[in-house]
């Protein structure tokens, strides 16, 4: 009788085993480096390439995350001040160009006439009115006619806030009175006149400002009668804001 081989009964080992540890092992390092690799640049590209690893990695294909890339970008704090200061410059312009209209519709007649010149540049609107039209020759009391004029401009100004600036002028021909020595006096003293009657007519004290400038700044030749005429003038300038600068434009 044979014998009873007692090995047969004995289980086999799998030496094989680890081998599954090992490739799970290494299916977590690969999916962890992917990870890694993925983080170190972020767009949508990598975002994408992580999803897919991971998918495959652990038997599925998960929807990416998509990433919105399309972020304006930062500026610097100079250009945003610049900006600022642009729009604020542009909106001033704007105010000063309805006030010109304005100045310019209730003053129509003598406009058209040529006595009054309106007109806009950086500095603000000028009004140019003619001496003829306020004062006597060689005088510096308003004319019943100036103060009706120079109230209708009060009354546009008197709830504005902007500084006005009223200038004098004359010709290059001298004077010589016990009131007004020279043209200086002669020339400040009919803008003080208009400021007077500015204040008379509600505008702050504060806003105002008389100069003087005699024959200094003259707009036309005195070579003749009409350069001389347009040279004799009182111009008031509605100064425009200026745009505050620094932290004080930021919201």
């Amino acid at each position: 009788m044979a014998r009873k081989r007692y090995d047969d009964d004995v289980p086999q080992e799998h030496h094989e085993r680890w081998l599954i540890s090992y490739a799970d092992l290494i299916t977590l390092l690969f999916a962890f480096f992917v990870v890694m690799y993925a983080i170190s640049i972020v767009n949508e590209g990598k975002y994408q390439v992580l999803s897919d690893a991971l998918g495959d990695a652990f038997g599925g294909r998960g929807a990416a995350t998509q990433v919105n890339t399309n972020v304006e970008p930062v500026l610097p704090l100079s250009h945003i001040i610049n900006r600022k200061r642009n729009e604020a410059a542009r909106r001033e312009q704007e105010r000063m160009g309805v006030m010109a209209r304005e100045l310019s519709a209730t003053l129509l007649p003598l406009v058209k006439s040529g006595q009054v010149r309106v007109t806009q540049n950086a500095r603000g609107v000028s009004v140019e009115i003619n001496a003829s039209v306020l004062f006597e020759q060689g005088e510096a009391a308003l004319d019943p006619e100036a103060r009706e004029v120079l109230g209708a401009v009060a009354g546009l100004l008197r709830d504005d806030t902007h500084r006005i600036e009223v200038e004098g002028h004359t010709d290059d021909v001298p004077i010589a009175s016990p009131v007004y020595p020279s043209n200086w006096e002669l020339s400040t003293a009919r803008a003080s006149s208009v400021v007077r009657l500015f204040i008379d007519n509600g505008l702050p004290p504060a806003r105002l400002s008389a100069i003087g400038f005699a024959d200094t700044r003259p707009v036309a030749p005195n070579t003749d009668v009409a350069g001389q005429t347009r040279n004799r003038r009182v111009a008031v300038t509605i100064l425009a804001a200026l745009p505050e600068t620094g932290g004080n434009i930021l919201p």
